[in-house]
């Protein structure tokens, strides 16, 4: 095979896969920026805010996680993670005394007359239920940062392959055209003149 037609073929074939990454980048950069709209408008529209530094925010497993936003609405994942696992869980645990909400829903059921459990299995169902939500836009908010550091590759991974396509172009103007590339065998030795 001629060298030429060699080059010509390998550095097409890399300006596709150039042109499959731009296409896979920007597609993944749409993702994060659909998922960043959503997660922001859908949390936002819940118009929670984090308490200011104070009492509220005095117990350890609460004030390190959560005073950084004290006083901000809850707009993004990672404050939603933070709210939920760092101010509902620990007053769910508190007010529940560490039994979950199948576990008081459990009591409840076996003592149908009392009205303080009833609430607090209600109380606890609520608190559980904002805070498996507030998970859930956490980890649609993380796809979306994985999306653009997944679209941050693919454009690296365009822009090597477009240079490297380039350079292949460019080659085969410096390249004899007879000159061949062997794939696969060797020549045979042609004989020497006698």
């Amino acid at each position: 095979m001629r060298r030429t037609a060699f080059d010509k073929i390998v550095s097409t074939v890399g300006l596709m896969l150039a042109g499959i990454l731009l296409l896979g980048g920007g597609l993944l950069t749409w993702a994060h920026n659909f998922v960043d709209d959503q997660v922001t408008s859908q949390l936002s529209a819940q118009q929670i805010y984090f308490p200011e530094k104070g009492p509220a925010t005095a117990d350890r497993r609460i004030g390190p996680y959560i005073d950084r936003y004290a006083g901000q609405q809850l707009t993004t994942g990672e404050q939603a993670k933070a709210f939920a696992d760092h101010y509902i869980a620990v007053h769910l645990e508190q007010s529940s005394g560490g039994k979950t909400y199948s576990q008081l829903s459990t009591e409840a059921r076996a003592n149908p007359d009392d009205e303080a459990l009833a609430a607090q299995v209600e109380t606890t169902f609520r608190g559980e239920t904002l805070r498996g939500l507030l998970l859930n836009a956490y980890a649609f908010g993380k796809m979306g940062t994985l999306a653009l550091y997944g679209a941050w590759v693919a454009f690296a991974g365009a822009a090597v392959f477009g240079a490297l396509s380039i350079l292949g172009f460019a080659h085969t103007r410096r390249v004899s055209p007879d000159a061949e590339i062997l794939i696969g065998r060797q020549r045979a030795a042609e004989p020497a003149s006698a």
